[in-house]
């Protein structure tokens, strides 16, 4: 290896901005890859790898030791690294091409100081084309000459179906008359955006030989297949002869015109969807006319009538209704390559909320404890009648020491308290309960979503780093809940007992004391703990099962996935619920009393059997379940109706219909750390902006088929 590439990368995994100052990040990568250091200026667009992490990364992958110097084989990073090219009979030319882009030194080897360089790159504004030019300076020069170009391109797949012109006039208008000069990076951006525009008028050309103006359909579907290819949808593919005027014939014509506009339409989608939201007021589920179309598009003068009449045209093979919306467009537009990096950036910053301000952490606490205090109070307050019944029932004693039974059933029950207390009977004690709802909603959710986070590692959490985060979240909310219910249950029960005097929470704060207010906790704990260790990973999981295709979850899926997670968390843990309002009611005269909950338990048992432990069973399921379904589908919507983006983690299944299903991306790779977490959008960039797609088999290789769906 060059002594020069022996250095000691020094750059900070916190540094965004590279400074052109010596001994810097910028000048190592600069002296590695020979990139003008004005490319290097400005803030990297995600966070940079440790030293220590990358290192032990890139000794696991590199296969080759050299004067006791761990190295990289083109090999080892793309086959290897990236996952690329899997199969057994790839095309090795392409993999050297592609493991060139990092070997700046070009000995056929990856250095450490080479593959960190490159996670730098990765990591700026413009790495697509930086990557791209890369691939074509094949001598680690700086700059890119005819002969580097016409190497690469002779060993793209779409040279080898239409060899392009390397003598004509815009070869020779870039690169010289002689075709001696040598372009720099920013002037191989320019030329490589407008090569493929070219391309496409040279195949014109070929399949033209006679100048007429005109090419067959079945010329125009192999232009467009063969040159645009990367720009196409399964829909579009699939309709690229019915498109033509002439319909399917193989006698159609189309004329040059017509194929300038279809290719200018495929580069121009996300400027169309611009015009289609203009046209609606940014609404994404409005029918819209050609004409609405036409008369927004005046003022944008790259989309043309000729361009929008094959819009309309190749939307209505399928609606045959003159209209289009928003979901069409989706499924005309071509994947675009800053989708799957915003997609791996969103995935980087909701991994890493360590960075965010100390103000915006707080801020967003605040923020979630007041939606999370609205959705508790509408949770409580749908079901508080449920609960009012469940406590009765509990509190209603079936042994020898009691007289005769108040309630049959909990229907029995409801009837009875509203014919006895007023409907409002039903909400005895529902005012001490919202007042504690906030706090509670609060401490809850935010530890759940904290002790989530320390488990959480690529966006993916463990089953048992779920549990432990819900159980820390069920604990944590004792402080409040055992207080809070405590009067709300002795409220619930005074109704049972003529008084002459009306029983009021501050009555019965005052008799419990502060301690008193405690009475019950440990069952109280017994019960929430184990709850929440159920109810949070059910939901979550069901939660995700319930959304649709583009991973959007509908208000109905998120009610029914709060609904269905109950069930099992609210029945399995109501034998300590049972014991918790045994000891924090009055006992009536005649009744068992208990000093705890072991006392409880064993008296209960003994007394009553064991089925007295599942009274209200029934009633608890049918409060919680719905009541925590209400609670979470109120916290998620307030999330999505009152949006403020404070750098942390986000709800899943919160996008709306918008989203399009080619965005969804696969988990990051755990090794892809840094800027490696835009690599496989950047390489994969390469083939769907500039269509550079390499031979990924040996010529003569039985290519393997995927099975049909």
């Amino acid at each position: 290896m060059s002594g020069s590439l022996r250095i000691t990368m020094a750059a900070s995994e916190n540094v965004s901005t590279f400074q052109m100052e010596s001994h810097t990040f910028g000048d190592k990568l600069l002296s590695l890859f020979s990139i003008p250091a004005s490319c290097l200026q400005g803030v990297s667009t995600v966070k940079r790898a440790p030293t220590e992490e990358l290192k032990a990364i890139f000794e696991k992958y590199a296969s080759v030791s050299k004067e006791s110097e761990k190295l990289m084989t083109s090999a080892d990073f793309i086959r290897g690294f990236l996952g690329l090219f899997p199969d057994a009979n790839h095309e090795p030319a392409s993999v050297a091409l592609l493991g060139g882009i990092v070997d700046s030194s070009k000995d056929g080897l990856i250095s450490f100081p080479e593959f960190q360089a490159f996670e730098g790159l990765l990591c700026l504004p413009d790495a697509l084309y930086l990557t791209a030019f890369q691939l074509f300076d094949t001598n680690g020069s700086g700059l890119v000459s005819f002969e580097n170009f016409e190497k690469v391109m002779k060993q793209t797949t779409l040279h080898q179906r239409i060899p392009f012109d390397m003598n004509g006039e815009f070869v020779r208008l870039y690169f010289g008359r002689d075709k001696s000069r040598q372009i720099s990076y920013s002037e191989f951006s320019q030329f490589l955006h407008d090569f493929h525009e070219e391309y496409a008028k040279v195949a014109f050309k070929r399949y033209d030989p006679e100048g007429t103006g005109f090419i067959s359909a079945l010329d125009f579907n192999d232009i467009i297949l063969s040159v645009k290819s990367h720009l196409l949808t399964p829909d579009v593919e699939a309709n690229l002869i019915a498109l033509t005027r002439g319909g399917s014939s193989p006698g159609s014509k189309v004329s040059y015109a017509y194929f300038v506009a279809f290719t200018s339409l495929l580069n121009n989608m996300e400027l169309i969807k611009k015009l289609y939201l203009q046209a609606t007021s940014n609404k994404f589920d409005l029918e819209v006319t050609r004409e609405e179309m036409l008369q927004v598009s005046q003022t944008m003068s790259q989309v043309t009538p000729l361009e929008l009449e094959i819009l309309f045209l190749l939307v209505d093979l399928h609606k045959q209704n003159g209209r289009i919306t928003y979901a069409d467009l989706q499924a005309i537009a071509p994947d675009q390559y800053m989708k799957k990096i915003n997609q791996r950036l969103a995935a980087a910053k909701s991994a890493a909320p360590v960075d965010r301000s100390v103000v915006s952490q707080m801020l967003e606490s605040a923020y979630r404890f007041t939606l999370g205090a609205v959705a508790g109070a509408v949770g409580a307050t749908a079901v508080y009648p449920i609960d009012l019944v469940k406590t009765r029932m509990q509190n209603q004693r079936s042994g020898s020491f009691v007289g005769e039974l108040m309630y049959r059933n909990s229907i029995d029950c409801c009837k009875k308290v509203i014919r006895h207390e007023g409907f409002f009977g039903l909400y005895r004690g529902l005012i001490p309960q919202l007042m504690g709802v906030a706090p509670e909603k609060a401490i809850k959710l935010t530890t759940n979503d904290l002790v989530r986070d320390k488990f959480t590692t690529k966006g993916k959490i463990p089953l048992y780093g779920e549990m432990i985060a819900g159980a820390c979240a069920g604990g944590s909310q004792v402080v409040f809940t055992n207080p809070l219910e405590i009067v709300k249950i002795r409220l619930q029960v005074a109704g049972e007992i003529a008084s002459a005097s009306k029983v009021g929470a501050v009555s019965v704060v005052r008799e419990l004391g502060f301690l008193g207010l405690y009475k019950g906790a440990r069952a109280c704990a017994l019960r929430d703990i184990p709850f929440s260790a159920i109810y949070f990973p059910a939901y979550a999981h069901t939660k995700a099962a319930m959304a649709d295709e583009n991973g959007y979850n509908s208000p109905l899926s998120l009610l029914v996935s709060g609904a269905i997670a109950g069930i099992p968390a609210a029945s399995l843990v109501t034998p300590a619920d049972v014991i918790k309002t045994r000891l924090q009611v009055v006992a009536r005269k005649g009744q068992t009393t208990y000093t705890g909950v072991t006392d409880a338990a064993r008296k209960i048992w003994a007394e009553e059997g064991g089925r007295a432990f599942w009274k209200g069973a029934g009633a608890r399921v049918l409060r919680s379940s719905p009541q925590f379904g209400v609670t979470l589908v109120t916290y998620e919507l307030l999330q999505r109706f009152f949006d403020v983006d404070f750098g942390g983690s986000r709800p899943t299944g919160s996008q709306t219909g918008k989203v399009e299903p080619r965005a969804i991306q696969k988990p990051i790779p755990a090794d892809h750390i840094g800027g490696y977490q835009l690599a496989l959008p950047i390489f994969s960039g390469m083939e769907s902006k500039f269509g550079l797609f390499l031979p990924k088999f040996r010529a003569g290789a039985i290519v393997p088929v995927a099975p049909s769906p």
